[in-house]
Order: C-alpha cells, then sequence, then structure tokens
C-alpha cells in the first residue's frame, strides 16, 4: 500500500550528549568544537550535554562549561538531558531552557540506570516538569526501552502508552521513544505509535533508533509512513547506553541525511557540512566512526576509473 510521506523532517542532533557518554572522556574544547562544526551543518535541533552527577557519566562532568563555551548560532535550538530536579537546577542555573528527563519502559532497565522504581521516577518527573515550567523552561520526556528492553525483552506498546499518558497528564512539553538497544523492527514501529497516538492524540513526539540489529534506516522509513516527522540521529552513528549491555550507536545523522534528501524529504541539513563534521568528531576522539556513508561517500560520489598502464 502506497502511504503518503511527510515533505519535511525535524533531526535532533544527539551526538554531543549520547554519544560522548559512551565514549572514553575527551577534553572540554574538543566538546565545544564538536557542538560548533554541527551548528554549521544546519541542523535545527542539537543535544548538547547531560547534566547529570559527574560520578555517573563522568564522560559529561563538564556540561556548564561546555554549554558556556558553545557558539550558539541564529535558528539552532540548543537542549540538554537532566536525570533529575539538581540536574534541572543546574540547567536552568546554566541558561538552558529546553530540558529532556528520562524513564525506562523496563522496571528492571530503569532501576539499573536511575536507581529507582519506574513509579518514582514518574513522581520525579511531574515535579521537575512543573519546576522547569516556574523557570519558564519546556520539558520533554523520554520513555527509553520503548520496544525491548536487554533484561525483560519485549515491552507491550500498552505499557509504553501509559506511562506516555501519565507523564503527559502532568504536563511534559513532548514525547521521545527510545530504542535503546535496537530492538525496533518497522511492525513494531507502527504498533507503538499507532498506541501512542490513541493514548495522547498529537502530543509532540519524537524517535530515538539505535542501529545495533541494523534495523535503524528500515524504522525511520515505517515512522515516516505512519507520519511521524521528528528524529533523533548521532553524527557518524555515534552512541550507545552505559547501562544497556550490547547497545550500539544511533542512526548516524549523516546516513539518515543522505536518505531523506534523495527521498526528496527536506530536513534543512548540507550534507557536506555534516560529512565534515563527522570527520572532525573522528579527529577529536582518535578513532574510526560507525557511519558506512562516511567511508563510501554520498551515492552521488563518483569513482574514476583507474587509467592502465
Amino acid at each position: 500500500m502506497t502511504r503518503l510521506l511527510p515533505s519535511r523532517v525535524s533531526i535532533r542532533e544527539v551526538g554531543p550528549r549520547d554519544g560522548l557518554q559512551s565514549e572514553p572522556p575527551i577534553p572540554t574544547e574538543a566538546k565545544i568544537q564538536l557542538v560548533d562544526a554541527l551548528s554549521a551543518t544546519g541542523v535545527g535541533r542539537i543535544e548538547v550535554t547531560s547534566f547529570v552527577h559527574p560520578k555517573a557519566v563522568p564522560q559529561l562532568a563538564d556540561a556548564e562549561q561546555v554549554w558556556a563555551g558553545i557558539q550558539r548560532r541564529p535558528g539552532v535550538r540548543y537542549s540538554a538531558l537532566v536525570a533529575n530536579r539538581r540536574g534541572a537546577e543546574r540547567a536552568l542555573d546554566a541558561g538552558c531552557q529546553e530540558l529532556a528527563v528520562v524513564v525506562s519502559a523496563s522496571e528492571t532497565h530503569n532501576r539499573v540506570n536511575v536507581r529507582r522504581s519506574v513509579e518514582e521516577s514518574l513522581a520525579d518527573i511531574r515535579e521537575i516538569v512543573r519546576f522547569v515550567h516556574g523557570r519558564g523552561g519546556q520539558c520533554h520526556v523520554t520513555i527509553s526501552t520503548a520496544w525491548g528492553c536487554p533484561y525483560e525483552g519485549d515491552i507491550d506498546p500498552s505499557r509504553v502508552a501509559a506511562i506516555a499518558r501519565r507523564v503527559c497528564d502532568d504536563g511534559a512539553d513532548g514525547l521521545s521513544l527510545g530504542d535503546t538497544t535496537g530492538m525496533a523492527t518497522p511492525r513494531r514501529v507502527w504498533s507503538l505509535v499507532e498506541a501512542l497516538r490513541d493514548a495522547v492524540g498529537d502530543v509532540p513526539l519524537n524517535l530515538h533508533f539505535h542501529d545495533t540489529r541494523g534495523t535503524g534506516l528500515a524504522n525511520v522509513l515505517a515512522a515516516l509512513q505512519v507520519g511521524v516527522t521528528d528524529f533523533d540521529a548521532s553524527i557518524g552513528g555515534l552512541g550507545g547506553c552505559p547501562y544497556a549491555p550490547g547497545a550500539a550507536g544511533n542512526i548516524a545523522t549523516d546516513e539518515l541525511v543522505a536518505m531523506l534528501d534523495d527521498m526528496g524529504i527536506e530536513t534543512g541539513v548540507d550534507l557536506a557540512a555534516l560529512l565534515a563534521a563527522a570527520e572532525r568528531a573522528e579527529q577529536l576522539l582518535g578513532r574510526t566512526l560507525p557511519s558506512r556513508l562516511l567511508r563510501i561517500g554520498p551515492r552521488t560520489r563518483l569513482v574514476p576509473i583507474e587509467t592502465a598502464s
């Protein structure tokens, strides 16, 4: 069956936060350089860092310094992740007005990740949302392990929908569904998006796919077919989850943009600038990134015919 696809998609670049949280720590200046390179690509949103306890994520212990050091470009929205009210206070005090907070759909993963039950996290989120709104900010909620958990297996869409309804009733400004270990497939994407829309209607919805099992871009296409227009991606395919065994990188921003460009779907992102930023990320990290596009180039790159001697 032919489905009408959207004409434009919004991308949130999460490499500086989700990508770097799983890497060995790099200098503050390198993080600033990465964000500044991404700001020059035309991407509309960048998740810069995470205001969490440095013992939990030592790679992002310099959140305030990074936030203060980046060059803000007009038209780019910069955001950060927080884990609790203290993190929200730090972020707001640093000048961040767009925050995200996370709860797992999986009880086990939530306890491993934040050392509390899902119910305890939801009660905290209600207070965080109220606090952030009281300070004039926005607070989005990410539901991780939305399609499956490495400890519990498949997650029933009705459970994710119930959590989504709860946080929306408590004032969340938008939702993101995280495929933390790449367990989603197109069929499961259709099923969960339908369940979410039945539960919360037209609340802004972002999808966050990992490519652990090679289905990342297929899942994006499935989501496009049911009208989703907002996705997370990570430069060069950086990413993972320290508390989810086997969680490989997020879908690569460059691969996502290349696919959407060829489909005639606008992103506002300059692919050449994005590939340059990915190369810069490799230099800063001192290793090869997972993106296949970064290795072989876009489909428009032609290989010269070697002249036989």
